[in-house]
């Protein structure tokens, strides 16, 4: 049922996905609508939007079991950080089990996983999540989890049922479990490593490979393991596999893997900036990872960018108010009531985005 914008009440849920004027998804199918989604969707300039229940009506109880009542903005973006921080605790207890007994048992597993995935499919907005998750304390632990939470959002994207969902998020959950194997003072030596030492870093997703089969991990998981860092062009390692050799579960990985670790900080990386890791994503999407993942992944979070502030290297601070379909890494921005279009401005360059 098509309802006009200004006629759309909060507890609403959507009928179906909404995409803008460009063709960008603003909010995904189901979503049980906020102040601020709705005035996301007058930010798009969408006129009417498919409702599938109004808060007012009664719905079907099965409706209601499928979709339960969510909390508001605020509350599950705790929520969500909580179970985020309480799943990074729960990847410390798997590697230590893994160095200690050589396998990690399923029920550990699960119950560091499935109650992150329980929160964050809730959250609606992508961008601010995973921006706020991010801190150089325990890299490869949270690291772990970023890339099982992305991983489950990119299949849920590609219109994967939830079981496979969380499947592709327990695969991303678990894709460096082998570092456990990798001598610390490597992992975090502050300057480059040496070309004995890289390539001792590379065994690591062949340790979590044989790891995970011991374990008796479904077959995809352990695959996953082991070719996340595979490229397309066979560039990759361990075996340089390229196109359809590659685990379609392991193209995702990839996608998420590389995004966690451009955005996060380490003892020899500052992290960078948003823009610029979906600017790197892109280029990449261009022969090494699936382009179209890539571009799923890019056309899923651009859209939040809406209403974020931004800092540009000169120091000053504005708004996005409208991202470009021809060029999405530089939007239109309010600086105080002046607006500039940073696809016209090239000698401007947006440092910072930030999360609230």
């Amino acid at each position: 049922m098509l309802i006009s914008i200004h006629q759309v009440k909060v507890g609403d849920r959507l009928g179906s996905d909404t995409f803008n004027g460009y063709g960008l998804l603003v909010l995904s199918a189901h979503t049980e609508l906020s102040i601020d989604d709705i005035e996301k969707l007058k930010l798009h300039h969408i006129d009417e939007v498919d409702i599938a229940f109004r808060a007012d009506d009664q719905e079907p109880d099965a409706a209601r079991d499928e979709s339960p009542p969510t909390q508001t903005e605020h509350a599950a973006s705790a929520a969500a950080v909580a179970a985020y921080h309480e799943a990074v605790d729960g990847m410390k207890g798997i590697f230590e089990q893994a160095i200690q007994k050589g396998i990690v048992h399923k029920d550990l597993i699960d119950n560091g996983f499935n109650p992150l995935v329980q929160q964050v499919h809730q959250e609606r907005d992508v961008v601010s999540l995973l921006l706020v998750l991010n801190s150089s304390d325990d890299y490869t632990y949270q690291h772990s989890v970023q890339v099982g939470m992305i991983s489950y959002y990119i299949a849920k994207w590609l219109g994967q049922s939830e079981a496979d969902a969380e499947l592709a998020g327990k695969a991303g959950y678990l894709h460096d479990i082998g570092k456990g194997f990798i001598d610390p003072a490597i992992l975090q030596k502050p300057g480059k490593l040496t070309a004995e030492e890289y390539e001792r870093v590379k065994k690591h997703s062949i340790y979590g490979y044989e790891l995970l089969q011991r374990s008796g991990l479904p077959a995809e998981i352990c695959l996953t393991a082991l070719q996340h860092h595979e490229r397309l062009d066979g560039s990759g390692y361990p075996y340089g596999l390229r196109g359809d050799e590659i685990h379609p579960l392991a193209k995702i990985v990839a996608v998420a893997d590389i995004y966690s670790a451009m955005i996060s900080s380490r003892v020899y990386q500052k992290k960078r900036d948003l823009l610029f890791v979906l600017r790197e994503l892109h280029r990449c999407s261009f022969g090494q990872i699936d382009p179209h993942i890539t571009q799923l992944f890019i056309q899923h979070m651009v859209p939040n960018f809406i209403g974020k502030k931004i800092q540009l290297a000169s120091g000053e601070t504005g708004t996005i108010v409208l991202t470009h379909p021809s060029d999405v890494f530089r939007p239109l921005v309010n600086f105080d009531g002046m607006f500039i279009d940073l696809s016209e401005r090239t000698d401007l360059e947006v440092e910072h985005i930030f999360a609230d």
